[in-house]
């Protein structure tokens, strides 16, 4: 019989408030009851966990990452979530990239799928498809995008039955000529899908028309993206305006310990106008070797490709959490929410996210800044270990 287990001294981060001296119950691998120390008593029989006067918050949600620590997911998703496990992130989708061809997107499909069945990787829970279709003018490692041609049914179609079963999360760019098409076949296969604006210079108009379908993120927002310019001497209005504007679109944020994907006061201004429920930290680790190029020399979380452009982050979803404390102000109850509650949100998974009765006892134990000090999943403390 599994005990039912105590986790004791402990601030618990609560979904808009703090409870210090905290007690969380764990039985079965589901959160059974959480309170102060005064209200909620110990069982005699529980198993204790002495959180060391740490925070305890919910699991990180990373839907957006490539790689955990060296490894790519596309090579090793076992050690890659390992890696990512180690730093708080007990929930992520695996992301594959426009630079894969038809052949490469069903191998790694397969790989992850795999692993995921293995048993060895329990904190991966379906993947995030940066792609196919994405406006091959944006993005790293362009150049090697082997989709710019037109939006054919006979090439996708296969990448779509395949990813079907863990395909989450969907990215294009709207202005693609039979995007639509493509959008329809998705749904028809995964009708939870969530569609999510990436790599593109459509209009207002055009990501509109996808939010019945259920386009409802915009993928690295500021970043990879396009502006329509009526007039030489204005501003147009493209994909970063209409994250901003539609309050149904979630926006996706990679803070960086320089503001450099998005600058500090850009985070600050695209908090104030999406609020707390619709920014989703990600950390979009890449694994590049590209030559750093001028002007960016002492960087070390940030990667490039060949040719010279910023290509995904070095970042770990932790840390994303103290840059964005750092550049906005932000609390740990906002960061909690930021990489746990919204992703969870997004997702439609009322099971995690948020410490609550009979949500996954899904945990992460963290000092002031966001390091970890230590990570249960499903109930059961962590070991060290990883990429």
């Amino acid at each position: 019989m599994i005990p039912l287990k105590a986790l004791t001294n402990v601030t618990l981060v609560m979904k808009d408030h703090l409870i210090p001296d905290g007690v969380l119950l764990m039985e079965q691998g589901r959160i059974l009851a959480c309170g102060n120390k005064t209200t909620l008593p110990v069982p005699e029989h529980a198993q204790l966990i002495d959180g060391g006067g740490h925070f305890a918050g919910p699991g990180l949600i990373d839907i957006h990452t490539h790689a955990g620590g060296p490894c790519m997911f596309t090579e090793d998703p076992v050690g890659a979530a390992a890696h990512m496990l180690q730093h708080g992130v007990t929930s992520v989708l695996p992301t594959l990239y426009f630079n894969l061809d038809k052949q490469g997107f069903l191998t790694a499909i397969d790989l992850i799928d795999q692993a995921m069945a293995s048993g060895r990787c329990p904190n991966i829970r379906g993947l995030y498809m940066e792609g196919p279709y994405l406006n091959p003018k944006f993005g790293a490692d362009r150049n090697k995008n082997p989709w710019k041609g037109v939006v054919r049914r006979a090439d996708y179609l296969e990448v779509i039955e395949r990813a079907a079963k863990l395909g989450l999360i969907w990215a294009l760019a709207p202005e693609l000529e039979g995007i639509l098409d493509f959008v329809r076949d998705v749904k028809d296969r995964v009708p939870n899908a969530v569609f999510t604006v990436a790599h593109s210079e459509a209009s207002p108009l055009q990501i509109e028309q996808l939010i019945p379908y259920g386009l409802k993120l915009g993928t690295h927002h500021t970043n990879a993206t396009g502006d329509l310019q009526k007039y030489p001497e204005c501003r147009g209005v493209s994909v970063d305006e209409t994250v901003n504007y539609n309050d149904a679109i979630y926006a996706e944020l990679i803070c960086d310990s320089r503001g450099i994907h998005v600058d500090p006061y850009m985070l600050r201004l695209v908090s104030k106008i999406k609020g707390r429920d619709k920014v989703i930290l990600i950390s979009d680790a890449l694994v590049f070797d590209g030559p750093v190029p001028p002007g960016y020399e002492g960087v070390t979380d940030i990667n490039f490709d060949y040719d010279g452009e910023i290509a995904g982050s070095k970042l770990t979803l932790d840390v994303a959490c103290r840059n964005m404390m750092v550049h906005t102000g932000c609390s740990i109850v906002d960061v909690f929410r930021y990489a746990s509650g919204n992703p969870a949100q997004l997702l439609g998974w009322p099971d995690r996210g948020e410490i609550r009765c009979g949500s996954a006892a899904d945990l992460v134990l963290v000092d002031p800044w966001m390091q970890v000090k230590a990570v249960i999943l499903n109930g059961e403390q962590v070991q060290p270990g990883g990429c």
